[in-house]
C-alpha cells in the first residue's frame, strides 16, 4: 500500500475506481494484442490500401451510430450492461475473422460494423463510468493511470503476439492470439459484476444536449476540438502499422514497435499523471499538439524502420502531453455544463458524434487519395494534411472558462 501510496500521491481511490481501471486494463491488453495486427491480418489478404480504409470506414461510421443508441439504453439500464454489449460484440468481431480465415478480406463492411458497434457500447459505458466515479480533483490521476495501463499493455502486447505469430505457421498464431483476447475480455466481463450498479432515469436527449452548443461556447470548443482530434486518428490509427509492416515484411516488427511506443508512452503517462497540475493544462495540451505534427515529417520522405521508431519515441512523449490534460477538461466542461447531472449520457454521446466524424472526414480524405492519385506520392501528402489534427486542439481549448470542482445543479432549460 506504501508503494500505491507513492506512486499516485494524496489521491483518495475508492473501490470503483479501482475496478473501473482493471476493467480499462484488461481491454488496453486485450486491443494491444489483436487489434494491433488485424489490419495487417487483412492486408496480407488484401494488399490494397482501399481495402484497409473502407474496413476502417465501417467501423467509425458504426461507432457513433451506436453511441446513439447505446446512449439511449443507458437511461433504461445499468450502464454496466451497456459495457458488457460492447464486450460481447467485440468478442464476435474475432470470432467471425477467426472464422472467415482467409476470406476475412471479403467481408471486410461486415467486420468494420462489428468492431464500431462493439467499440461503440464499451466505450460509451466507460466514459460515463469514468464521468460518474472519478471527480475534478481525481480525473487527472484516472486518466493518467488508465494511460500507464495502457502503455504498458502496448509494451507487452505487441512483442508477445509478434513473437507467436512469427514463430507459428501460417496464420496460426494469429488464432492464438485472438483467443488470448477473448479469454481478457471474459475477465473484464467477470470484474464489472462488482462495480457498483448505477442506473439513469429521464428521457435521452440526445436532441437538447446538440443544441446546447447554441449557448454553451465551452461545449462548442470542445466538440469542435474532439472533431480535429478525430481527423487525425482516423487515418493515423491504422495506416502506422501498415507502415511498419510494409517497411520491414515482419510481425515482429510490429510487436517491437509497440514495444518502445509504448515503453516510452508509459514513463510519459507517470510524468504528465504526477507533473501537469490544472493551471498547466492548456499550454501542455499547445505543447503536445505541436510535437504531434513535427512527428509526422518523418514519415514523409524515406521511410525506413528506424525513423519509424523514431515517430514511435515523439508521438509516445506526446501524446500524454496532450490527453491526460485535454480528458479532464472534457470532463470539467461536461460537469459544469447544463443538467450535466441528467444529461451526462448526452454530453458523452455528442462528443464521440463529433470525434468520430473527423475520423470519417479523415478515411474518405485517404480513400480519394488512394483511388484517384499514386499511393507512395498521395499518402504522405495526405499525412501532412490530416496530420495536423492534434494541433488545432489547442485553438479551441485556450477560450474554455476556469473550471470549478462542482457539477451544475439541474436548472431550467435556457433554450426553452
Amino acid at each position: 500500500m506504501k508503494v500505491i501510496k507513492h506512486m499516485i500521491g494524496e489521491i483518495e481511490v475508492t473501490k470503483d475506481l479501482l475496478l473501473l481501471l482493471t476493467i480499462g486494463g484488461l481491454y488496453a491488453l486485450s486491443i494491444a494484442l489483436s487489434n494491433t495486427f488485424v489490419n495487417v491480418y487483412l492486408w496480407k489478404q488484401s494488399g490494397e490500401f482501399a481495402d484497409i480504409g473502407i474496413y476502417n470506414l465501417a467501423a467509425v461510421i458504426s461507432q457513433p451510430l451506436t453511441f446513439i443508441l447505446a446512449g439511449r439504453w443507458a437511461k433504461k439500464m445499468d450502464r454496466v450492461i451497456v459495457l458488457r454489449i460492447g464486450v460481447i460484440f467485440l468478442a464476435l468481431f474475432y470470432i467471425t475473422v477467426l472464422s472467415l480465415g482467409q476470406n476475412a478480406s471479403h467481408l471486410l463492411v461486415l467486420l468494420g460494423a462489428l468492431l464500431g458497434i462493439g467499440f461503440g457500447f464499451y466505450w460509451l459505458a466507460f466514459n460515463v463510468l469514468t464521468f460518474e466515479i472519478t471527480e475534478p480533483e481525481t480525473r487527472d490521476f484516472f486518466n493518467g493511470f488508465l494511460g500507464l495501463l495502457t502503455s504498458f499493455a502496448g509494451m507487452i502486447g505487441p512483442i508477445f503476439a509478434g513473437v507467436i505469430i512469427s514463430s507459428l505457421e501460417a496464420f496460426t498464431g494469429y488464432k492464438v492470439i485472438f483467443g488470448v483476447s477473448l479469454a481478457l475480455f471474459f475477465a473484464a466481463v467477470i470484474l464489472s459484476f462488482f462495480l457498483e450498479r448505477r442506473s439513469a432515469k429521464g428521457n435521452f436527449s440526445f436532441t437538447r444536449v446538440f443544441q446546447e452548443r447554441k449557448i454553451n461556447a465551452d461545449w462548442l470548443n470542445i466538440l469542435h476540438a474532439h472533431f480535429f482530434q478525430g481527423i487525425r486518428e482516423g487515418t493515423f490509427i491504422f495506416i502506422i502499422v501498415v507502415l511498419v509492416f510494409i517497411t520491414t515484411e515482419s510481425e515482429l516488427a510490429i510487436g517491437t514497435f509497440g514495444l518502445v511506443n509504448s515503453a516510452v508512452s508509459f514513463l510519459a503517462y507517470y510524468l504528465a499523471t504526477r507533473l501537469i497540475k490544472p493551471r498547466f493544462r492548456k499550454k501542455a495540451i499547445l505543447y503536445g499538439g505541436l510535437i504531434l505534427y513535427a512527428s509526422v515529417f518523418l514519415l514523409v520522405t524515406d521511410l525506413t524502420f528506424a525513423r519509424l521508431l523514431t515517430y514511435g519515441v515523439c508521438i509516445s512523449l506526446a501524446y500524454p502531453l496532450l490527453l491526460v490534460p485535454y480528458i479532464s477538461l472534457t470532463y470539467d466542461v461536461i460537469g459544469k455544463a447544463w443538467n450535466a447531472a441528467e444529461m451526462r449520457i448526452e454530453y458523452i454521446v455528442v462528443r464521440e458524434v463529433y470525434l468520430n466524424l473527423g475520423r470519417i472526414v479523415s478515411i474518405l480524405l485517404f480513400l480519394a487519395a488512394v483511388k484517384l492519385f499514386n499511393d507512395e506520392k498521395s499518402i504522405p501528402i495526405l499525412l501532412l494534411i490530416v496530420g495536423a489534427g492534434h494541433s488545432f486542439i489547442y485553438l479551441f481549448v485556450r477560450r474554455l472558462q476556469p473550471t470549478s470542482a462542482t457539477v451544475a445543479d439541474p436548472s431550467p432549460d435556457p433554450l426553452q
